[in-house]
C-alpha cells in the first residue's frame, strides 16, 4: 500500500502525556521523534495524505505480541491455555487480573504477560494522530484527497474508541489535539457518551471514504466503515447497553445494522473458497490478501523497514507444543508455517460445535496431520570404513511398541495425527486398531488407512468422553500441550524458525457481516431470516461436489514454490542442512526442502475421524427452520440452559461464529456484548473458574493512568476519587 509507514506520527501527546512517566510513552516519543510533521505540510493534499496513511501502523500493534490472543480470545468458551501459562490470568480471571500491570515482579512467570495498560496506551496513541489529522486535513483544498484524509482518520478515531468501549465501558472522550499540553485533568465519558462518539465517527468514515480501495489492498473504505458502523449500532441494541439503551429505538437501530450488512454484502461478496481466505495463502503479498471479502487487514509484508516495532508474530500462537511432545518424531522449524508456542488450546465445545461430517471449514481450519520429518529412535553401527553412524533403529520402534517391522513409518509418513471424531463415535472405543498416545511413550496405534504405526496418534473422544487433554506431558488435563490447532496464521515465508511472519492479518470480513446481520435479525424477533442469512454462509461451508474432503494445505505452502508458494523461501534455495534433524538412511541429515516435504503431506484425518466412505458428493449445511437445529447446536444449547427462541437463536449465531469465525481476535468482546461471556465461560472453559458476573465482562482501568491524574486545581485525586475511576468489581 502506498505511503504506509511503520510509526505513527506522534504530532500532539493528548492523553498519552499523563502516562509519560511509563517506559511505553517514552520508548514511543523516542521512536518517532524524528517523523514529526509541521502543521503547514499536513494543510496539503500530500501531507495530509501520507499522515492519514500512518494511521495504518496503528492497527498492526494488535498482532505484534501475547495481547493478540490475551485480550480477545482468553477467558471464553473456544479456547482455553496450553501448558504455557504467560497470559494465564486472561484465561483463569484470577486475582492477578488487577488494575496493575502484572509483571516478573508481582510474580509474572515471565515479562510477556499482556498489561492491562496495552491496549489503553496504543489505542490513545493512534486517537492523538487521528485527532490531528482530523484538525489540519479539513483545511486541505482538494475535495477528494481532504475526504479520503478526514475519513480515514474518523475511521481509525471510531476504531480506536470501539475497542477501548468494548474492553472498558466508558472511556476518557478526547477529539481535538492536545497541542502539546499535558493534561492531568480528565473527565470519564459513560458508556453511553463513548460508544455515541463511535458510531459518530464511524458515520463520518462511511459518509467520506471512497468505495475503492485507493491504496490498495489494506484500505479502509466505505464498506469497512458502514461493517463497523453496524457493529456499533449492534452493540448498542445488545445485553450490555440495556441499562441505558432504552432511549434509542431499538427498530430504527436494527434496521440501520441490517441495511448496512446488505450495502457491504452486496459490493463485497463471500470468498468462493474458505480455504482462499487463510488456507491457500502462497507468500508475501499472495493474490489472496486482495480478495473482495476482506474488509480490514493489518498489512504485512516482507520489507524490515516497514515492520515497525512489532511485526506479525500471530503464527506462535495456536499450534500444539509437538517439539515437546512428539518424543523427537516431529521437529519445528520455518518449513512448518507455525511455531509451537502452545498458546491457545481449543476447548471441547470448539470442536464439538462442527458437523465434522458436512462442515468443511473444520477440515479447512484444524491441522491435523504433522509428517514425520525426524526420526525419533536412532542406534549407533559402524559403516564399511568402521566409522560410527547413526541410523534408524527400526528394529527397537518394532518392539517397543508391540508392532510388526512393516508398520514401522517412515520419513513423510503421518508423525502426529489428531482424530476429530464425535463423543458418540464408539469405533475407538477399547482401542481396537492399538493403543493411543504420544511419542516416547510406548502405543501401539496402527493407522488402518495406512497400516502404519502413528508415533502420535489422539483421538477426540472415547467411550463417550472428551480424552484429547488427556494426553498432555504434564499429565494436568489444565495444562495440556497436546491439542489440535488451527491454521489461519501459518507462514511458510518466515527465514528463521523465530523469524516475523509477513502475511497480513484479517480483522474484518463479509463473514462476519452476515452473522451481524443475522443478529439484528434475531433481535427483532424474525428467527427464520436469521436462518436463511446464515445458510449462505453454510452454503459455502459445505463440501462441492467432487472435491476431495481429504485434501489439506496452509500457508505452509508458501516456503516452496513448487509446492504452491509463489516463491521458494530463501532458506530453502540454499539447500542448507536442518539443524537438529534425524539421520534418514543415507546417514545425511535433511535440508530444509526435504523437511518441508516431510512435514507437509497435504492430508488430514477427514475420513479416519468420520468413518463414512470415500466421496466426493457435495454435502448439505443448510437448515430448513429455527425449530430444528442441527444436533451440535442442541447439544450445546442444552449445556447452558438456553430454552427460549431468543435464547436458542442467539446462541445459535454465537456457535455459528465459532464455525466461521474461530480465532478471529474478538471473541471476549463479541461474548461480553451479548451478555453471554460469564454463562459461555463457565459451561466451556474450565480454567475460568473465577469469572464473576457484575466484574469481567469489562477489564480494570489502569492504574498507572489513574495514578497521574489531578484536579483541576492541580491537586492529586483522593483514595476515593481514584476508586470512582474503576470498574466495579476492581476497587
Amino acid at each position: 500500500m502506498k505511503y504506509i509507514n511503520s510509526k505513527l506520527v506522534c504530532g500532539a501527546l493528548s492523553l498519552c502525556a499523563v502516562m509519560s512517566f511509563s517506559s511505553c510513552g517514552d520508548d514511543f516519543l523516542k521512536e518517532d521523534a524524528g517523523h514529526l510533521y509541521t502543521d503547514a505540510l499536513l494543510e496539503t493534499e500530500d501531507g495530509a495524505l501520507k499522515m492519514a496513511a500512518g494511521l495504518y501502523g496503528n492497527i498492526r500493534w494488535h498482532f505484534g505480541y501475547e495481547w493478540a490472543y490475551g485480550i480477545t480470545l482468553y477467558g471464553c468458551d473456544e479456547f482455553t491455555t496450553g501448558a504455557d501459562n504467560t497470559s494465564d490470568i486472561w484465561n483463569t480471571y484470577d486475582n492477578n487480573l488487577n488494575p496493575l500491570d502484572f509483571t516478573k515482579a508481582l510474580g509474572a512467570p515471565n515479562n510477556n504477560c499482556p498489561a492491562v495498560s496495552a491496549l489503553w496506551n496504543q489505542m490513545y496513541y493512534g486517537i492523538s494522530t487521528a485527532n490531528l489529522v482530523i484538525s489540519k486535513a479539513s483545511m486541505v483544498s482538494d475535495e477528494d484527497s481532504r475526504n479520503k484524509a478526514l475519513g480515514e482518520a474518523h475511521f481509525l478515531r471510531g476504531y480506536n474508541y470501539y475497542r477501548l468501549f468494548a474492553q472498558y465501558g466508558g472511556v476518557v472522550l478526547q477529539t481535538e489535539p492536545a497541542n502539546g499540553e499535558v493534561k492531568k485533568d480528565y473527565t470519564r465519558s459513560t458508556a453511553e457518551e463513548t460508544l455515541n462518539q463511535v458510531i459518530a465517527d464511524f458515520e463520518e468514515a462511511y459518509k467520506l471514504l471512497p468505495t475503492n480501495k485507493w491504496r490498495g489492498n489494506g484500505t479502509w473504505t466505505k464498506y469497512t466503515a458502514a461493517h463497523f458502523l453496524a457493529k456499533a449500532l449492534l452493540f448498542r441494541q445488545s445485553e450490555r447497553c440495556n441499562d441505558w439503551n432504552s432511549g434509542y429505538d431499538k427498530t430504527a437501530d436494527l434496521n440501520r445494522v441490517i441495511a448496512l450488512c446488505d450495502e457491504v454484502i452486496a459490493a463485497c461478496p463471500l470468498a468462493a473458497n474458505y480455504s482462499d481466505l487463510y488456507a491457500n495463502w502462497t507468500g508475501v503479498n499472495c493474490p489472496n490478501e486482495g480478495l473482495s471479502e476482506i474488509l480490514m487487514a493489518a498489512e504485512h509484508n516482507g520489507d524490515a523497514t516497514t515492520q515497525g516495532r512489532f511485526g506479525n508474530r500471530t503464527y506462535n500462537y495456536f499450534s500444539p507444543q509437538f517439539s515437546n511432545f512428539s518424543g523427537g518424531w516431529v521437529r519445528r522449524g520455518a518449513y512448518i508455517g507455525e511455531m509451537d508456542f502452545q498458546r491457545c488450546r481449543p476447548t471441547e465445545y470448539t470442536y464439538s460445535a462442527f458437523d465434522n461430517v458436512n462442515d468443511a471449514r473444520m477440515w479447512k481450519t484444524f491441522k491435523t496431520v504433522y509428517g514425520l520429518n525426524n526420526i525419533g529412535v536412532t542406534k549407533k553401527v559402524k559403516d564399511a570404513n568402521g566409522k560410527d553412524i547413526t541410523v534408524y533403529d527400526r528394529d527397537k520402534v518394532a518392539a517397543d511398541n508391540g508392532i510388526q517391522l512393516a508398520q514401522v513409518p517412515e520419513p513423510g509418513d503421518q508423525g502426529i495425527i489428531f482424530i476429530l471424531n464425535k463423543k458418540n463415535d464408539n469405533r475407538f472405543d477399547g482401542e481396537p486398531f492399538g493403543t493411543f498416545g504420544r511419542g516416547g511413550q510406548a502405543h501401539s496405534f496402527v493407522n488402518p488407512e495406512t497400516g502404519k504405526w502413528v508415533p502420535n496418534a489422539f483421538p477426540l473422544f472415547m467411550n463417550g468422553q472428551y480424552v484429547l487433554y488427556n494426553y498432555g506431558v504434564s499429565g494436568n488435563t489444565a495444562t495440556s500441550n497436546v491439542f489440535c490447532g488451527i491454521n489461519k496464521t501459518a507462514d511458510g515465508s518466515r527465514t528463521a524458525e523465530k523469524g516475523d511472519a509477513h502475511r497480513d492479518v484479517i480483522m474484518a470480513r463479509t463473514g462476519e457481516t452476515y452473522l451481524i446481520k443475522a443478529e439484528a435479525q434475531v433481535r427483532q424477533g424474525k428467527y427464520q431470516d436469521a436462518i436463511a442469512t446464515i445458510n449462505v454462509l453454510r452454503a459455502r461451508a459445505q463440501w462441492k461436489q467432487g472435491e476431495d474432503r481429504s485434501f489439506y494445505t496452509d500457508g505452509s505452502m508458501a516456503f516452496l514454490k513448487a509446492d504452491g508458494g509463489m516463491a521458494d523461501n530463501s532458506i530453502a534455495g540454499n539447500n542448507s542442512n536442518c539443524t537438529g534433524l534425524g539421520t534418514n538412511d543415507q546417514t545425511k541429515k535433511l535440508t530444509m526442502s526435504e523437511a518441508y516435504y516431510a512435514s507437509h503431506t497435504h492430508s488430514n484425518t477427514y475420513y479416519l475421524s468420520t468413518g463414512i466412505a470415500e466421496t466426493t458428493d457435495a454435502s448439505d449445511l443448510q437448515i430448513a427452520s429455527y425449530t430444528q437445529l442441527p444436533q451440535e447446536d442442541e447439544d450445546i444449547l442444552a449445556a447452558i440452559g438456553a430454552t427460549s427462541d431468543y435464547d436458542r437463536m442467539l446462541n445459535f449465531v454465537f456457535n455459528e461464529r465459532t464455525r466461521e469465525l474461530l480465532g478471529e481476535w474478538n471473541r471476549w468482546e463479541e461474548l461480553s456484548r451479548a451478555g453471554l461471556l460469564i454463562k459461555r465461560a463457565k459451561a466451556f472453559n474450565p480454567e475460568a473458574k473465577n469469572i464473576t458476573a457484575g466484574k469481567h465482562e469489562l477489564r480494570p482501568i489502569p492504574q498507572a493512568f489513574i495514578d497521574v491524574l489531578q484536579n483541576s486545581d492541580g491537586t492529586n485525586l483522593s483514595a476515593e476519587q481514584k476508586a470512582e475511576w474503576q470498574n466495579p468489581g476492581y476497587k
